[in-house]
């Protein structure tokens, strides 16, 4: 299996590397790819849970049109993970259930 990524960001250095940290471990990554990719090239096959029942989900269009990539990136939660690229430090958690969304009153400050 290669692991040479077939789309890249551009100005992203051939052969380059970052290193991403999945739930606590490091996988050293190249430089370029998307977030999806970069998981699945560390071994990663559940990237999240369904809102009902649980059941584990992983990518499945790899271009933004199914949502079964979801992902907590950086801290945000429910981000798709086929369409954004890998950075240097990122770290990234299974999106377990339905992300939490704060809610405000009208008039009310976040």
């Amino acid at each position: 299996m290669t692991i040479e990524p077939l789309f890249t960001v551009p100005g992203a250095p051939a052969g380059a590397s970052v290193t991403i940290v999945f739930e606590g471990t490091p996988l050293r990554v190249p430089a370029g790819i998307t977030v999806a990719a970069a998981l699945l090239v560390g071994g990663v096959r559940e990237f999240r849970s369904s809102v009902v029942g649980g059941v584990p989900r992983a990518p499945y269009c790899m271009m933004g049109v199914c949502f079964e990539c979801l992902v907590e990136i950086d801290g945000v939660p429910a981000r798709q993970s086929c369409l954004i690229p890998v950075h240097e430090g990122m770290v990234v958690a299974r999106q377990l259930g339905a992300a939490h969304l704060d809610v405000f009153s009208p008039g009310e400050e976040p």
